[in-house]
């Protein structure tokens, strides 16, 4: 009844009927998440988890580890891209150390859930133990349950890490059961001898576990501490009915890896660009998911979802707004 309702307010809109595309049925998807047909986005949040990689250490990155808690800092002095976006567009964000290599000193404006100083090296042994992803899941759950009690129904995941792609392409051949070179990209920028590189690297850590199949596993074995802490959230923030907006490739891993054990969450997803990292639309693809903008990102931190919100929040505007054929005495066609 809800999704007649929701359609029959969008297409009596002054408007021919479709001709707002794709922000229709961003409206619709919103209505029927928040089960109303005049929803509101409140108190919108980004959130960064950051950690570091031992794969890292392998040399699968054109930057060094030590990136990681300098990018953070960055982010707590409110230099980089994605600080940027936010204020722009009014977005609260809060940055959360899962698991950087480094020790921050006391009073800064950061969400401390280091579950260690960062994941393990995959070429010697599973990047978690089954205790560290266990605890890496629950941490990111809390940062969504304290959010959510500010009354915000609407969040978005950054991320950074040096060394995640690499952790995230290995979850998506896994995951998928598709060939690693299908799912490996340049990251950072690596040159083509740097690529071959990372995917030699990458192959000896598939062929080191290739028997691991379930979804928990893949990410116990293969993910990152930030990558993990951001599964527990989006899979919070959906307990919590929130509208989950989705970033690049890594974030969409995060998503994909939730998807395999509940498939529902997509209905409350937007995902908001397409990165250009290789394997990024291939994976949009496999999930049936249409991303609201192309920029060529390759950033990370959640610079697609902050800069997509304004066009989320034209869905909503235009649906609560926008005179209607009956209201604004406008002929409709017969």
């Amino acid at each position: 009844m809800l999704a007649h309702e929701l359609q029959h307010k969008i297409d009596f809109k002054t408007k021919p009927l479709s001709a707002l595309g794709f922000l229709e049925q961003l409206a619709h998807k919103i209505g029927m998440v928040q089960q109303t047909t005049s929803p509101k986005l409140i108190k919108p949040h980004m959130v960064v988890f950051a950690a570091d990689h031992g794969i890292a250490t392998a040399g699968v990155s054109a930057y060094p580890q030590e990136v990681t808690y300098q990018m953070v800092m960055n982010f707590l002095d409110g230099g980089a891209a994605i600080n940027v976006f936010c204020k722009q567009n009014d977005i609260q964000i809060k940055i959360v150390d899962a698991g950087v290599n480094f020790d921050f000193p006391q009073g800064l404006n950061l969400i401390n859930k280091k579950v260690r100083k960062s994941s393990r090296n995959m070429l010697e042994e599973p990047a978690m133990t089954i205790e560290e992803y266990q605890q890496a899941l629950e941490n990111g759950k809390s940062v969504v349950k304290e959010i959510a009690e500010t009354g915000c129904n609407v969040i978005g995941f950054g991320e950074m890490g040096i060394g995640n792609t690499s952790s995230s392409s290995l979850i998506m051949s896994q995951l998928f059961d598709i060939p690693l070179v299908d799912c490996v990209g340049r990251g950072t920028g690596l040159n083509d001898i740097q690529l071959q590189n990372k995917i030699n690297i990458l192959s000896k850590v598939i062929e080191k576990y290739s028997d691991v199949k379930n979804a928990d596993e893949i990410v116990q074995t293969f993910g990152g501490l930030e990558i993990t802490q951001m599964i527990g959230a989006m899979q919070e923030a959906y307990d919590q009915n929130m509208l989950i907006l989705i970033d690049g490739f890594i974030a969409t891993v995060a998503i994909s890896v939730v998807w395999k054990n509940n498939p529902e969450i997509l209905n409350n997803c937007i995902f908001c660009h397409v990165s250009d990292e290789y394997a990024h639309i291939k994976l949009l693809d496999l999930l049936g998911q249409k991303a609201l903008l192309n920029l060529n990102l390759r950033v990370g931190e959640g610079t697609g979802c902050a800069l997509a919100y304004p066009i989320i929040q034209s869905a909503v505007n235009f649906l609560n707004e926008m005179s209607s054929f009956e209201n604004a005495n406008v002929s409709n066609k017969e």
